[in-house]
């Protein structure tokens, strides 16, 4: 199977909260997205990895993508080296993803920004001939996306662009609602954490909202670029 994009994502539930509106838009627009998992979010402080991955499928059901992988990272000790660089090449050269998204360049959440590293090293080096991979015996091709863009997380990072979500943003919500031991349940007994707040649930279309306002749009999600995009009109970027 080839994907048009695969959204990378150091836990599960990052993708959803950073850029499942634009995941969701570019399914209904007909393109093939998948998501990588790293960890299974095993050291978060609510609910358990066997609950997290069915939350995972539960979230990828609702955003409709094409197919969703877990590398089993260990969450908050995995490294950008070449046992785990290895591992993500395998994922980019099964899939051949035109574009990549991954985690923010750096964040609160000190995976979040080993993540984003980890994924733009691995997108270069699989692109490279003589890096061999090979998944059941069956060699792969060199494989090296277009492009790679970082959606942003936790700090507020200055974006190169935003992607108007304003039709999808209820999927998005439900995709991460979908997470029900990571976010607000008024009757959840799991111990409070940022994230699990009636507030902080309601911040995330205040965000998303207050990126789009200046584009004069309803809601937006943004991301960084590693290098710039070229247009053939002025007029695509009306």
């Amino acid at each position: 199977m080839k994907l048009d994009m695969l959204a990378i994502g150091a836990h599960p539930d990052d993708v959803e909260l950073a850029c499942g509106g634009t995941i969701a838009k570019e399914v209904s627009l007909g393109k093939k997205v998948g998501i990588l998992d790293l960890t299974r979010g095993e050291l978060g402080t609510r609910g358990t990895p066997e609950i997290r991955d069915a939350e995972a499928r539960r979230a990828a059901e609702i955003l409709n993508v094409a197919t969703r992988e877990n590398l089993g990272f260990r969450d908050g000790f995995f490294s950008n080296d070449e046992k785990h660089q290895v591992d993500v090449i395998k994922i980019i050269r099964k899939y051949r993803p035109e574009i990549v998204l991954c985690n923010a360049i750096h964040d609160r959440h000190v995976d979040h920004g080993k993540g984003s590293k980890l994924a733009s090293d691995s997108c270069f080096l699989s692109g490279l001939n003589k890096i061999e991979t090979t998944v059941n015996g069956v060699k792969q091709k060199a494989w090296r996306p277009k492009q790679v863009y970082h959606y942003i997380q936790w700090y507020d990072i200055k974006p190169d662009f935003i992607v108007d979500i304003s039709a999808h943003m209820d999927k998005k919500m439900e995709s991460i609602l979908a997470y029900r031991s990571q976010f607000y349940d008024p009757n959840s007994k799991e111990p409070e954490i940022p994230i699990s707040s009636e507030i902080y649930k309601e911040s995330i279309k205040f965000k998303a909202y207050d990126l789009a306002r200046v584009a004069s749009i309803q809601y937006a999600e943004a991301f960084t670029t590693e290098r710039y995009i070229a247009v053939d009109s002025i007029f695509d970027l009306i």
